[in-house]
């Protein structure tokens, strides 16, 4: 590998820690593309709210700063200032998580948004801003295959025989192995239409195709559509409003906070449902950017009309700030095998905006803000996706809403491809035996589909 110039590490942030509130932590500010003066600034910052800033790289570093840089640019710098490779154990995290940690006054969750965007992921992302799925899911797949080895790549022979490393892919390896960054990956970051999509689609309400209208009308980042005075649609507005809260992680312990309320409220309205939390938390994640809950009722037909319900027991709390109920339009006969497995199913559901207290102890911290809402405010706004389902086939939505959504893709391809069968969140289709399996259980699935049972926490992909 061709190493990078090095940078000696500024001496300006050379300063004894303060008060350490954070020992377990130990933060190293990367200079690289950041600068003396502004890394001087974070470092101060830090110090004076407990945490341990080193001035110099060492074994003992959990957590590595960086502004402007990709995971692959971090990872090179470390190894040739080391000689080695560093520890799996060190997170290698973008500014982001500094800032969200200083306003929380005290270490955030690492959760996949911090983390320093990998060369093959952030391609995906910006292929699916081109409405290119199919590149998409080729960059996704190749960056879940290196995610899975168990050691670093450090030659392009270590990847041979390996599966879903396309040629494309495998370019933007080679080049970042030999030159320690991709130039590709570097236009694509900084690129004005990757950032302003990245901006707009965060927007609650806001698909690909909206978000590349308003760029073509030169719209770059959401104050620009409050100062062009857009039209939006309720959810739009909602998303506007509590654009900064919808894109803050979400913590299983404000997921465990809602999921009581969910509780609560059908519990009110139909005794004897069964609440399900879905999604990452279902996989163990312990952040996440919405909440999903699934709803049924062992009796068959019972669940028929809740979602009205539970959403009048909710607003007449003052708990929902936003929400769009779906009837149930599912219909086995014409929506099973002839439907593409790929389809969004057709559950009755409530999107919504959840209105969560927070604890007093968290409305009290000081921090750095990004947006002109309350810095003491009492509470915050959290997605919330509520569905409820039939129980002959809870099921199948037990595995579809369980995710993750590349795992989820690659079991129906199994399923189509391998099988002859058709796997959606409504049903399974044995196109050999012409009729629909009738399951349980999500081990009854994938026992039908030959494959053995793979739990929540694997599924990752």
């Amino acid at each position: 590998m061709i190493p990078l110039k090095r940078r000696k590490v500024s001496q300006t942030v050379n300063q004894p820690n303060q008060t350490c509130k954070f020992p377990h932590v130990s933060i190293f500010i990367l200079e690289r593309k950041m600068g003396s003066t502004r890394r001087a600034f974070l470092t101060r910052l830090g110090r004076s709210k407990g945490f341990l800033i080193t001035d110099t790289y060492s074994s003992s570093i959990t957590h590595v700063v960086s502004e402007n840089n990709t995971g692959d640019d971090v990872q090179t710098w470390i190894d040739n200032q080391t000689g080695q490779e560093s520890s799996s154990s060190v997170h290698l995290l973008g500014i982001i998580w500094f800032t969200e940690s200083m306003e929380a006054g005290q270490p955030v969750p690492v959760e996949d948004r911090h983390i320093l965007k990998e060369a093959l992921e952030l391609l995906a992302e910006n292929a699916e801003y081109s409405d290119n799925e199919g590149r998409s899911v080729a960059f996704r797949r190749a960056a879940s295959v290196l995610k899975a080895l168990p050691y670093r790549v450090q030659t392009m022979d270590q990847l041979k025989c390996l599966p879903c490393l396309g040629e494309h892919s495998q370019r933007v390896i080679k080049e970042i192995l030999e030159d320690g960054t991709s130039s590709e990956v570097e236009s694509t970051r900084h690129s004005e239409q990757f950032q302003a999509m990245k901006a707009l689609t965060g927007i609650f309400g806001v698909g690909v195709k909206t978000a590349d209208r308003w760029f073509r009308e030169g719209l770059r980042s959401p104050s620009d559509l409050i100062c062009t005075g857009q039209q939006l649609n309720r959810a739009q507005q909602a998303g506007l409003q509590f654009y900064d809260d919808l894109n803050k992680h979400v913590t299983k312990a404000e997921a465990d906070m809602i999921s009581e309320i969910v509780k609560e409220a059908v519990s009110a309205v139909l005794p004897g449902a069964e609440i399900q939390l879905m999604g990452g938390f279902r996989r163990g994640k312990e952040v996440g950017h919405d909440v999903d809950f699934l709803i049924t009722h062992p009796e068959e037909g019972r669940e028929e009309g809740l979602m009205p319900k539970i959403i009048n027991w909710l607003e007449g709390r003052n708990l929902l700030l936003y929400q769009k109920w779906t009837r149930n339009s599912y219909l086995e006969k014409l929506d099973g095998p002839a439907r593409p497995a790929n389809n969004m199913d057709r559950f009755e559901r409530c999107f919504s905006i959840f209105k969560l207290d927070r604890p007093a102890e968290a409305t009290g911290s000081e921090g750095v803000r990004s947006s002109d809402q309350s810095e003491a405010s009492s509470w915050r706004a959290v997605r919330v996706d509520l569905v409820v389902s039939p129980y002959s086939q809870f099921a199948f939505a037990t595995l579809g809403w369980t995710g993750s959504k590349l795992f989820e893709r690659e079991l129906r391809r199994w399923a189509g491809q391998e099988k002859r069968m058709s796997l959606s969140s409504h049903a399974l289709y044995d196109s050999n035996q012409r009729c629909y399996v009738r399951v349980q259980s999500e081990e009854e699935i994938f026992a039908y589909l030959g494959l053995e049972f793979i739990p929540p926490c694997e599924r990752n992909a």
